[in-house]
């Protein structure tokens, strides 16, 4: 009887996040798709964790106050957090813009989707919203965000090239993209910078700064996202070569 009573239990709660799931849908009509653009010349991590480290260490290296300060992110600014995960610097970033603010936490793993959405629902916190996305794509709205962070989950995105292209058309003119990595190779789940800024540039962004975070947990890049007209035309996409990992491999 209890393990029929606890199989019950088990489907009731994967019904119950599947229904949420449903219930988190893309904001805007599709971009350009992954097929467009050329692939990374790179290993791609596999997604293995809705976090990044243990909070305790981010809480005490201050990780989301060092990079709301270095974005000069403040009250009433819509945001994004590409790749929300567990929601680390969602919950953080949505107290510092304040009502009047937003954040949009946007994912692609149903799994990280479904329990953000429910802790969001439990939190009260009106000014947040969970997004599903691509991974290509982040499916934001137009022309909508003053910023936009990418949390130790670059070297996870399959089609950088296409996911930039399609998320600087969510940007507000000026809009800033904070990438926070490990200088390391992708495959040991970093981005080394010099590939970083490669890429970020083949998408027509532009370098604002570059700078490591006190407490051992990454570097912080900032990028000025291209205007749409400024984007370039995904056939005149050379691939970066990862370099790195090359020269470790031999």
């Amino acid at each position: 009887m209890i393990l029929r009573a606890l199989a019950i239990l088990a489907l009731t709660a994967a019904f119950a996040n599947s229904a949420v799931a449903e219930d988190v849908q893309p904001m805007a009509p599709p971009g350009l798709p992954a097929d467009r653009f050329p692939k990374p010349d790179r290993p791609v991590a596999e997604i293995v964790s809705p976090a990044w480290a243990l909070e305790k260490r981010r809480n005490q290296a201050d990780e989301v106050g060092q990079v709301a300060a270095l974005m000069k992110i403040r009250e009433g600014q819509t945001l994004a957090d590409i790749g929300a995960g567990n929601g680390y610097y969602v919950f953080r970033l949505a107290k510092r813009v304040g009502p009047s603010g937003r954040v949009l936490a946007e994912d692609i793993t149903p799994d990280y989707l479904a329990e953000l959405d429910r802790k969001v629902r439990e939190s009260g916190q009106t000014n947040i919203a969970v997004v599903r996305g691509e991974a290509h794509d982040p499916r934001l709205p137009a022309a909508s965000l003053d910023a936009a962070v990418l949390v130790h989950m670059y070297h996870e995105i399959s089609q950088p090239y296409g996911l930039l292209h399609n998320l600087a058309a969510a940007m507000k003119p000026g809009g800033r993209v904070g990438i926070v990595d490990a200088d390391d190779i992708p495959s040991k789940h970093g981005t080394p910078p010099k590939l970083l800024r490669c890429e970020l540039a083949a998408a027509g962004y532009k370098e604002v700064s570059l700078a490591t975070l006190k407490g051992g947990v990454g570097y912080l890049a900032i990028f000025e996202a291209p205007t749409p007209e400024g984007r370039p035309d995904p056939s005149t996409i050379t691939p970066c070569k990862d370099e790195t990992t090359r020269k470790k491999r031999d």
